[in-house]
């Protein structure tokens, strides 16, 4: 299956957390997106990688993706190595995106900057015809995306793409985000888990301060932000209008 946007995500709920917005606006417009997770996030204090993995089909049948993989990779302990930039260069060539979203270069955690720079070295290799991959007992054929963003996470950037988005996307987003029951604030919750920074009411409040923000830098109601490696360029200035 041929994707138009593929988006890795180091933990599952980063891509809800980050691009889901964006996510929910493309697919609105006809556009097949589909996102690969990395780890698990079974280093998470709160929930079990089992939860996490049905709570991410539910999350992917909220956001009307075309497809969800999670690679496996260790939580907290995956390289951007030989061993890890084949099995992304694998995807890619799998799903052959013209867009990829990926996560920050730079964040609070650090599987986030790690992630998104493994994706990042993968995605050049993934264009390389001597660099040869087998999925399914079938030989793929080297592809490189067009072009990829890292999206916005916990630390702030200033922003060389944001992505606008209306109140509809905005409800998908957020409840894309409360599929992961475990990971956020629950008023209802009996868990008796203990509280992290992203399971407390402000933490889920930021999301749609943040998203607004965004939003109204772009004459929008709501947005989500991109750092885009390389520049930006039209040929024609009307598209940006």
């Amino acid at each position: 299956m041929k994707l138009d946007i593929l988006v890795f995500a180091s933990h599952p709920d980063d891509a809800e957390l980050s691009c889901s917005g964006t996510i929910a606006q493309h697919v609105k417009l006809g556009k097949k997106v589909g996102v690969v997770d990395l780890t698990r996030g079974e280093l998470g204090t709160r929930g079990t990688p089992e939860t996490r993995d049905a709570e991410a089909k539910v999350s992917s049948k909220i956001l009307g993706l075309s497809a969800r993989e999670n690679l496996g990779f260790a939580d907290g302990f995956f390289e951007n190595d030989k061993v890890h930039r084949l099995e992304i260069v694998k995807m890619i060539r799998k799903y052959q995106p013209e867009i990829v979203l990926a996560n920050a270069l730079e964040d609070r955690h650090p599987d986030h900057g790690r992630g998104g720079k493994l994706v990042s070295d993968a995605i050049f290799l993934s264009g390389l015809r001597k660099v040869e991959t087998r999925l399914e007992n079938q030989t793929q054929e080297p592809w490189r995306p067009k072009t990829v963003f890292h999206y916005m996470q916990d630390r702030l950037f200033i922003p060389d793409l944001v992505v606008g988005f209306g109140q509809a996307e905005m409800d998908i987003k957020i409840a894309s985000i409360k599929a992961f029951k475990t990971q956020f604030y629950d008023p209802n919750d009996q868990s008796g888990e203990p509280q992290t920074y992203i399971s407390t009411p402000e933490f889920f409040e930021s999301i749609t301060g943040r998203a607004r923000e965004l939003g109204k830098s772009i004459g929008a109601e709501y947005g989500e932000a991109y750092a885009s490696e390389k520049i930006i360029g039209v040929s024609d200035l009307s598209i940006l209008t």
